[in-house]
């Protein structure tokens, strides 16, 4: 069956209005799953010219935003979390290596936390992975991905605390 941006968008707007803890985040992501195996589907919403960042929907009521991200190249992201808020990252091209955090020393405006890798895992074509708040994560790239991620709210109007791997 195709989907389209539309169908998932109103799904997951369901699936959160019902359970909005993470409950209902990981029925999304498990719906995720079965988007990115619709290959018409990625294509229609990735593609080579698609940004490192582009926001397909943002749900006026819940505030939820679906994104897809084009990662062209080689790239690391130091440790994170997403604030006040919530992600789920979707692999739909290339290999993704994860890392998780343990929080070690708590981050401010003025100084990083600290944190320690605990433990490292492959998101690949069709894998999905929900990050609660607070979830410390960092994802690193040999080549071009392709994702489509999940925020719970718009992280663009976010402010984050840095961290630091000890």
């Amino acid at each position: 069956m195709a989907h389209t941006i539309e169908q998932f968008a109103s799904e997951c707007h369901r699936l959160l209005r019902t359970e909005p803890g993470p409950a209902g985040r990981s029925k999304v992501s498990a719906l995720l799953q079965e988007v990115l195996k619709d290959q018409a589907f990625v294509a229609k919403n990735i593609d080579d010219s698609t940004p490192e960042r582009k926001i397909l929907y943002e749900d006026p009521e819940l505030g939820f935003c679906i994104l897809a991200h084009h990662y062209k190249g080689a790239k690391e992201s130091s440790p994170h979390d997403h604030g006040p808020s919530w992600a789920i990252y979707g692999q739909a091209w290339g290999e993704t290596q994860m890392s998780d955090f343990e929080l070690l020393e708590a981050a401010s405006a003025e100084n990083p936390g600290k944190v320690r890798k605990v433990r490292t895992y492959k998101l690949t074509p069709g894998i999905a992975h929900v990050y609660n708040e607070g979830d410390l994560h960092s994802p690193k790239r040999d080549g071009s991905t392709k994702l489509i991620r999940i925020e719970g709210i718009n992280m663009e109007k976010v402010n984050r605390f840095k961290f630091q791997a000890v």
